[in-house]
């Protein structure tokens, strides 16, 4: 009883349901702390769904010319990666979903792939497509093949984002630092 009258601030009735309260909010602090972690190191804001996706890199071939955002809407840039491929080269899935798009578009073959939750990937200037719409794809699933160099994009809610931070493994290590409680260390 007389534990309870020491922290009698805290609302207890018993040291043990203290002691509970206690346990549970540094439970509430480790996950909160956890996934502000894995927010910072992906370094890129992504939806729920889409956050587990992980994108591999549609052709092993070398990059021309890398992602750069225009100065404005008709700016000069790259909305996306170009690469250096050559004829007939595999131009694989990026990541799993649906294929919502593969045909031409003034007179160059393009495949894009609905990731869900906005999450959009485009194969855009390739020699032969080899899916269809509406077919699910899954990462490392061929798509097309290339005809020269090929242009590979991503778009966020229909805004354009780069993709290179979404190629490869995430990994967060959380080290928790010991702190005393009540002269305990926890």
């Amino acid at each position: 009883m007389q534990g309870c009258l020491r922290h009698r601030s805290l609302g207890c009735r018993s040291f043990g349901s203290w002691r509970s309260r206690t346990r549970s909010a540094r439970r509430t602090v480790v996950v909160a702390v956890a996934s502000i972690l894995l927010a910072v190191s992906t370094g890129v804001a992504q939806p729920a769904e889409a956050a587990d996706l992980l994108f591999r890199r549609p052709t092993p071939a070398p990059v021309l010319d890398p992602f750069r955002l225009p100065d404005g809407k008709y700016g000069a840039g790259n909305r996306g990666i170009e690469y250096d491929t050559g004829e007939l080269d595999r131009i694989v899935a990026a990541a799993r979903g649906t294929v919502v798009f593969a045909g031409p578009v003034a007179r160059s073959l393009f495949v894009t792939v609905d990731h869900g939750d906005g999450l959009e990937s485009s194969y855009g200037f390739v020699g032969h497509i080899l899916v269809r719409e509406g077919q699910e794809v899954a990462d490392g699933d061929l798509v097309a093949l290339s005809d020269g160099p090929f242009h590979f994009s991503v778009r966020l809610h229909g805004e354009y984002v780069d993709p290179e931070p979404l190629f490869g493994s995430r990994r967060v290590v959380v080290r928790l630092v010991p702190h005393p409680v009540q002269g305990r260390w926890f």
